[in-house]
């Protein structure tokens, strides 16, 4: 899905925070954002989800299901805005030489999932909300293709996947 339609998305999962505390939130993509390193007065949520692949050489497509997802959130009270920084980790096809990194492809329930997830955790970090129990449940529409490759996972070569071998 492309990026309007995340931002479309998050807009309709934080319109309940909208109409409850007036604050409006805006989602952005930022690649050069890093795990575990946010801004002073940011919070940090990280999430795996289900993804696909498609290399740009050989046209090769694969599946991981566990695409990390990592967001930077803040709500500023005085303009009454809340902002969220988001960075999808990318892999690159292990057959190629030379391979690039491919961004991810989710699925709009995935991403659905991982926004309503998102909102939860806004709801609890910047407006106090008891956390309860959430019903939210990441699906997984396909079986994953194999092992994960931390030697092709950029969240790995960064030192943050978790999944590394």
């Amino acid at each position: 899905m492309s990026r309007q339609e995340w931002q479309n998305i998050f807009s309709a999962k934080t319109k309940g925070l909208v109409e409850k505390h007036g604050h409006n939130w805006i989602l952005e993509f930022d690649d050069t954002i890093e795990a575990d390193k946010q801004a002073r007065f940011w919070y940090q949520y990280t999430r795996g989800a289900f993804a696909r692949f498609r290399c740009s050489k050989c046209n090769k497509d694969w599946t991981s299901k566990k695409v990390l997802v990592v967001f930077h959130f803040q709500l500023n009270k005085s303009t009454r805005k809340g902002t969220v920084k988001a960075h999808h980790f990318r892999q690159e096809c292990k057959t190629c030489e030379d391979a690039e990194m491919e961004k991810p492809k989710f699925a709009p329930d995935n991403i659905k999932a991982l926004l309503e997830k998102l909102v939860e955790r806004i709801d609890v970090r910047c407006y106090t909300k008891n956390r309860g129990n959430s019903s939210v449940r990441l699906r997984y529409f396909r079986k994953s293709d194999g092992p994960h490759e931390a030697a092709h996972c950029e969240a790995c070569q960064k030192g943050f996947c978790g999944q590394a071998e």
